[in-house]
């Protein structure tokens, strides 16, 4: 079993394992403890009282957090003609249509969010093994199948992010970097869980929200009152 570095036992030991932190003091500690020379991203795990391997128990959608994620998001459009001129003027990074196709045929996929208007599906389509996996297939629930290209790379590039529910029940998702201010990563929380806590599936039973954990990248978990959250 490997040691734990002086590094590790010092954040180890910063948290209490046991106790229920409210909001604002996990988000607080989560600062303290990112540590590492690069920027680390604040993470929220939430817990769902769900049973994703059922339809209508998934929880999946998008939710623009109001203070960016404080990353690059590097946007594909699959779209023709005029479309694809309104994505360019958006800010897109890669547009194109069969000939996009074929690039990431080739195992280059030089983009982070996938946006296509509904007549290129057909050419999408076939990028399925590719994309999927990837999460990257555009999908008209979460608005990435649209015919307003504009407005959707806007959103991708301004702080919109995907979530999606793991076959455990758990719903990863950063809310920005440790550099931000505290009450911008509380913002952008509040957005999160709001966002999931509306999209509750009709088939959930029982308690819905069961446990909600922050982290830096590298560092340990923060266990959150739930309660406190409730009262939101």
């Amino acid at each position: 079993m490997a040691k734990l570095t002086k590094k590790a036992k010092a954040l180890a030991t910063a948290v209490d394992r046991e106790k229920l932190y409210n909001v604002d003091e996990a988000i607080a500690l989560a600062r303290t403890n990112a540590t590492s020379k690069f920027d680390e991203t604040i993470e929220v795990a939430l817990n769902l009282g769900v049973d994703p391997r059922h339809a209508d128990q998934m929880v999946r959608g998008v939710v623009l957090l109001p203070k960016g994620t404080g990353k690059t998001v590097r946007v594909g459009v699959f779209a023709k003609g005029a479309k694809a001129d309104e994505a360019r003027e958006a800010g897109a990074d890669v547009v194109g249509a069969e000939d996009l196709m074929e690039i990431v045929q080739g195992g280059k996929i030089d983009f982070d969010r996938c946006i296509a208007t509904p007549d290129m599906m057909g050419v999408v389509g076939r990028l399925g093994k590719i994309l999927g996996p990837k999460g990257l297939m555009p999908n008209p629930k979460l608005g990435t199948v649209t015919m307003n290209v504009a407005a959707a790379v806007q959103a991708a590039k301004s702080g919109q992010v995907e979530y999606r529910v793991e076959k455990a029940g758990i719903i990863h998702s950063g809310i920005g970097k440790a550099s931000f201010p505290a009450e911008d990563l509380r913002a952008n929380f509040d957005a999160l869980v709001d966002a999931v806590v509306k999209a509750k599936p009709s088939g959930a039973k029982g308690k819905y929200l069961r446990k909600i954990a922050v982290s830096s990248s590298m560092g340990p978990g923060i266990k959150v009152d739930v309660a406190d959250v409730s009262a939101v």
